[in-house]
C-alpha cells in the first residue's frame, strides 16, 4: 500500500519535512517513490506539487492525516494557505482576573435588572387602586 507521509529532515528541534509517495512498509527515511514538495512548521513555509498529490491520492495512495491538512489548505500555486490563531492565550492569574470581572459585571446586571423590577411593582399597585376606586364609583 502506498501512503503519502512526511519524512522528517533538519537538526533537532528544528524539523523540516519532505512530502513524499512510499510504500507504507518502508521506513520513515526510506528511499521514496516520488517527493511531492516540502513543508517547514517553524516558518510555515511550504511548497507542494497539489496537481500530483491529487493523482496519486486517485491511484489509491493514502495520506496521512498531516498530509490531508496540508494538501486542502494549500493554495493552487503549492504555498500553505495559513490561518493566524486570533485567539490569544492568557496566564492564569489574567484568566483569574477576567473571569472576576465577568462575575462582577454578572452581579451587576442582575441588581440593576431586579432594580427596574422592583421599581415596576413600586408604581403597579399604586395605580391598581385608583382603577378600583373608579370602578366602585360607577
Amino acid at each position: 500500500m502506498l501512503k503519502i507521509r512526511l519524512k522528517r529532515l533538519g537538526a533537532k528541534k528544528a524539523p523540516t519535512y519532505r512530502v513524499i509517495v512510499i510504500n507504507s512498509t518502508t521506513k520513515r527515511e526510506g528511499k521514496p517513490i516520488e517527493e511531492l514538495g516540502y513543508y517547514n512548521p517553524k516558518t510555515k513555509d511550504m511548497k507542494l506539487n497539489k496537481a500530483s498529490a491529487e493523482a496519486w491520492i486517485s491511484k489509491g495512495a493514502q495520506p496521512t492525516e498531516t498530509v490531508k491538512y496540508l494538501i486542502t489548505n494549500c493554495n493552487a500555486d503549492g504555498s500553505l494557505n495559513y490561518k493566524k490563531k486570533e485567539v490569544v492565550k492568557l496566564s492564569k492569574k489574567a484568566l483569574a482576573k477576567k473571569a472576576e470581572e465577568e462575575a462582577k459585571a454578572a452581579e451587576e446586571a442582575k441588581a440593576a435588572e431586579e432594580a427596574a423590577k422592583a421599581a415596576e411593582v413600586a408604581d403597579a399597585p399604586a395605580e391598581e387602586p385608583a382603577a378600583e376606586e373608579k370602578s366602585e364609583e360607577a
